[in-house]
């Protein structure tokens, strides 16, 4: 049998196809609201017996929150471990939904056909066209295309608690893949397939820097008395110098140029930089000085304040001279860079540069370095070309922003490298009313997920 008959046998049962993940949207399994705790665990189960029925030995393994659906088939090498979550955001405000959200349907659009529901991008339908090119297969061959080990997880959109204790217990028996294959993510754009590679790290530190010991009228004291939002506005100043490099000592340890053959297919995308700034009504790049804007957002290392908090910030005018200032940073992370070494020096910073009178207070919100996907595998060429053959334009190894952070999770706790494979869009809706899925990534997904299952094996 030939990859073709895979491909044509998913082009005939896609109505069938569309039914399966009719019905497990119709699910409320929102992970985050105690009263759908019942729909996760139908979720989990509804799952597991669609697994079963393809002959995949699987199960819904009960954590303290939500089940993690664990099934494992098939033999030789290589062995993948797929995970998605089916878990689903809550759906507030629902006045603007133009639909019940748990009522998916089929709807036409400028760009065309999509599947409207809570879910359908963000992670059923991604997790389905993998099941799906499974079941073609299974149907086709009587067998499979290697060994599979299955993850779904049913707390993600609720901070995955139950993840890294589950990673952890399971070490043995999730460990043994060669390398982990998550959908949860997206194409460049609807002609453009993609494997992302690289995932920024998030480091979250808030200071607040006290001066009087008490609010102080600004005309008795302005002058003489340390104001503690001058303080802070100093050292938020002096974390960019005027190319846009951070300025935190050691920040660039560990900072890699970007290699010549993914800057190639970068520019290759025909991204456009002035579009992309403009839709936000802005025109000037504000990061590194000469690094293009995807660049800057894929593969560079940023420093951003989120919050500033100090003084009478209400309506009119109060004269008041604030005893405290406070300012929420992140600082997004590539390569090796390493968070915890980065805290130390930004606290080192702070403290170098306060003034008399006053003292700070660190409070850290999480540190997690960046993930680097090992591209010289040769799965990954071998994927990126299975891609190309099915989407009208070649798909590139791109870079992400921001952070997801099972792909840490699965190197960290299980060793694993992974590939990241999806088929969303910009413009799906994750998180917001009116979510949707377009039908062609549904159909074409479940055809690249056969495409490269036939290419790695």
């Amino acid at each position: 049998m030939t990859l073709d008959t895979v491909l044509t046998r998913i082009d005939d049962d896609l109505d069938a196809a569309l039914d399966r993940l009719m019905t497990l949207l119709r699910i409320p399994s929102i992970s985050t609201d105690p009263a759908y705790k019942d729909d996760c665990q139908k979720a989990a189960d509804w799952l597991v017996a669609d697994l079963a029925a393809l002959g995949v030995k699987a199960e819904a393994r009960p954590t303290p929150g939500h089940p993690m659906v664990v099934g494992h088939v098939g033999d030789g090498a290589p062995h993948v471990l797929f995970y998605g979550h089916y878990d689903v955001q809550p759906v507030d405000p629902l006045e603007l939904w133009t639909r019940d959200p748990f009522d998916p349907a089929i709807e036409d659009t400028a760009n065309g056909k999509v599947i409207r529901g809570r879910g359908t991008a963000d992670d059923k339908g991604q997790l389905m066209t993998f099941v799906e090119a499974c079941r073609a297969w299974k149907a086709v061959h009587g067998d499979w295309p290697c060994k599979i080990t299955f993850l779904f997880e049913g707390e993600e959109e609720s901070g995955s608690p139950s993840l890294i204790p589950f990673l952890k217990g399971n070490a043995d028996e999730l460990s043994q893949p060669d390398i982990a294959l998550i959908c949860d993510t997206s194409m460049f754009n609807r002609q453009t397939p993609a494997i992302t590679t690289m995932l920024r790290g998030l480091l979250g530190e808030e200071i607040t820097i006290t001066g009087p010991d008490k609010d102080l009228h600004s005309g008795y004291f302005g002058g003489a008395a340390m104001n503690p939002i001058r303080a802070l506005s100093r050292i938020i100043a002096a974390l960019h110098d005027e190319n846009g490099r951070v300025t935190v000592p050691g920040f660039y340890d560990g900072v890699a140029e970007l290699p010549d053959a993914i800057k190639a297919q970068w520019e290759a995308l025909g991204f456009d930089a002035d579009a992309f700034l403009g839709d936000v009504g802005l025109n000037t790049p504000a990061g590194e000085a000469g690094r293009s804007v995807l660049e800057q957002v894929w593969a560079r290392p940023t420093c951003e304040v989120n919050g500033i908090t100090g003084g009478y910030t209400g309506d009119g005018f109060k004269t008041v001279l604030p005893s405290k200032a406070s300012a929420k940073i992140s600082f997004r992370l590539v390569g090796q860079q390493d968070p915890h070494a980065i805290r130390k020096s930004f606290r080192a910073m702070v403290q170098d540069l306060l003034p008399p009178d006053c003292k700070v207070e660190f409070h850290e919100h999480g540190a997690s370095p960046a993930s680097v996907m090992a591209t010289d595998n040769p799965a990954f060429e071998a994927a990126r070309q299975a891609l190309s053959d099915e989407w009208p334009n070649d798909a590139a190894f791109l870079g992400s922003g921001g952070s997801i952070p099972i792909a840490g999770y699965f190197k960290d706790y299980l060793g694993l490298d992974s590939m990241l494979i999806g088929f969303g869009l910009e413009d799906d809706q994750l998180h917001s009313p009116n979510e949707k899925y377009d039908l062609a990534s549904f159909h074409k997904g479940i055809r690249s997920w056969a495409r490269v299952l036939d290419a790695i094996r």
